[in-house]
């Protein structure tokens, strides 16, 4: 291995440590907030109004993080994310009885810029470490994107076993403590020339230019809505409302849920036979159009068999769509990477992922309302409608040249 390899390896390692840090914190914070307001009596559509700024913010984060990331470097985006979500999770160390609903919004919005911060420079970073030509880079993608969401799984785990075991407040102190650490190994060991493009994007060229990124943001818009109409919010009311599981038991098997969608996510190559060794052999706009077409099947199936038998057709349901959607996110994910400019690619990758965020932040509006007036079962069949059109606007897309 050669020295230039070596170092591109151990900066992976750090953005890839980084990002893990940062995911484990952040799914057992959304744990936290989510079980803790909802045994303090909120409304499911008062706990999606919790998350809204979070999501909003998310969106205007990727757009303006991707062209900082791009003219100042991605160890800055990235420390500043690390430092904001320390932030983000001691505001909500006060008494419970001053945790009001904005308040609570602010700090998720603190928290949704730090997320999308830390997401868009891992994400960004690999294009500069990773060989398109051996096909390093899918598989880098697909592993950082796959890992990532098991950690959040173990995240949501830690979140539900920490509320019970120590309290709301120490659990925060908890996991403040541990995302510190990651910003001091961030701050001594990565690289702070990574990701900065050589001609320095202007301000106006936030939004990209390329049909291609154009449309495949506009797919992910609709990808991410449809999981999240349904999972944000519905789906953990549900469980505790209707099938009557404990805080306890919902943290734990949505945390296996999650970890079982990212390692299939992170095992995309082998399982679609699609290795990015040789052009033939790379994901393209078709390959995701195919796979959402097969994904939109599964929710609509599910909604109209709910009525049976709830709880069986939820767990088997919910493993099948854990695969579908796991093959889908990693297409995605690589699709936008190879996209990109290779000059300034954060800035293609954050315009990319504000459509991601935009996307959840209907899903999880849509998740509280359309659970409240309609139930599961409308959440499920209108998380189906998002899927095709992502799976259609994905179909239209011309590869780039």
């Amino acid at each position: 291995m050669s020295t230039l390899q070596a170092n591109a390896l151990q900066q992976y390692a750090i953005v890839t440590a980084n990002y893990w840090a940062f995911t484990l914190t952040d799914g057992a914070l959304r744990m936290l907030v989510l079980l803790f307001f909802y045994q303090q009596g909120y409304s499911p559509f008062e706990l999606a109004l919790l998350f809204v700024l979070y999501e909003f913010f998310g969106i205007v984060t990727n757009l303006v993080g991707g062209w900082i990331g791009a003219r100042m470097g991605l160890k800055l985006t990235m420390d500043v994310g690390l430092a904001l979500q320390v932030g983000a999770l001691l505001m909500l160390t006060l008494n419970p009885e001053w945790l009001t609903v904005l308040y609570v919004m602010v700090a998720q919005a603190v928290s949704g810029i730090a997320k999308d911060l830390n997401k868009m420079s891992a994400k960004s970073s690999i294009k500069s470490l990773a060989s398109e030509a051996s096909g390093a880079l899918y598989r880098w993608v697909a592993l950082l994107t796959g890992s990532k969401n098991a950690l959040k799984g173990v995240g949501f785990f830690l979140g539900g076993f920490l509320l019970t075991a120590v309290g709301f407040e120490n659990a925060l102190y908890i996991l403040a403590g541990l995302l510190g650490l990651a910003l001091l190994v961030s701050l001594l060991f990565l690289d702070n020339r990574l990701g900065k493009a050589k001609n320095k994007p202007k301000f106006s060229e936030l939004f990209s230019k390329s049909p291609a990124v154009n449309r495949l943001s506009a797919a992910r818009f609709f990808l991410f809505g449809a999981r999240d109409i349904w999972f944000v919010v519905a789906l953990p009311v549900y469980l505790a409302s209707v099938l009557e599981w404990s805080h306890a038991e919902i943290g734990a098997y949505l945390a296996l849920w999650i970890i079982g969608y990212g390692f299939i996510q992170a095992s995309a190559p082998k399982l679609t036979g699609i290795k990015g060794s040789s052009t033939r052999h790379r994901p393209t706009a078709r390959t995701a159009m195919k796979l959402a077409f097969a994904l939109a099947a599964i929710p609509l199936v599910m909604g109209l068999l709910l009525g049976f038998d709830p709880k069986w057709i939820l767990l088997i349901g919910l493993m099948v769509f854990a695969v579908a959607f796991a093959l889908n996110s990693a297409v995605h994910s690589y699709l936008i990477v190879s996209f990109a400019d290779a000059d300034g690619t954060s800035k293609d990758v954050g315009f990319y992922y504000m459509a991601n965020a935009g996307g959840r932040l209907a899903g999880t509006l849509l998740s509280g309302y359309v659970y409240q007036v309609g139930g599961m079962e409308a959440c499920l069949f209108l998380a189906a409608a998002f899927v095709v059109i992502a799976g259609a606007v994905a179909g239209r897309i011309a590869e780039p040249a």
